[in-house]
This record gives structure tokens, sequence and C-alpha cells, in this order.
């Protein structure tokens, strides 16, 4: 049984996400970079891991970093 689950997207496709977990019951954890700290998708998920950086390249598109995220949040 998933129990967290982090979402590497942003904008309403991670909102969306972020509501069907909330109906089940599923934690939440979202990554940000620091342009998008405030994004409503860092704001409406139950947890939120910082991706140093500002462009896409250097924090959404690193999967190392992604994946890293995850195992900190424990996702």
């Amino acid at each position: 049984m998933i129990t967290s689950l982090l979402v590497a997207n942003r904008g309403e496709i991670a909102c969306r996400v972020f509501r069907t977990c909330r109906e089940l019951g599923i934690r939440t954890v979202a990554v940000h970079s620091d342009a998008d700290e405030n994004a409503l998708h860092a704001r409406v998920a139950d947890a939120s891991v910082r991706l140093p950086g500002a462009a896409p390249a250097d924090t959404y598109l690193r999967g190392d970093l992604i994946v890293k995220a995850a195992v900190a949040a424990g996702a």
C-alpha cells in the first residue's frame, strides 16, 4: 500500500494528484525550485522538498535530485 507519494510535477497536474491522494489518505510530497517556493503545488502538498536552483534543467529535470528528495521525504 502506498502511504506517501512524491509528485515530480508542478502546477495543475500536481494539485490534481494531491487532491486524489488526500481522498485516499495518502501523504503527499512536492518538489520545488527556488523560483517555485510559494507556488500552489508546493503549498497544498503535505510536505515540500526544495530542489536547489531555479532553472528546470537544474531542478525538475534532474532525476538524481528527485530520487534523493523522495528518499529524504520517505516517499
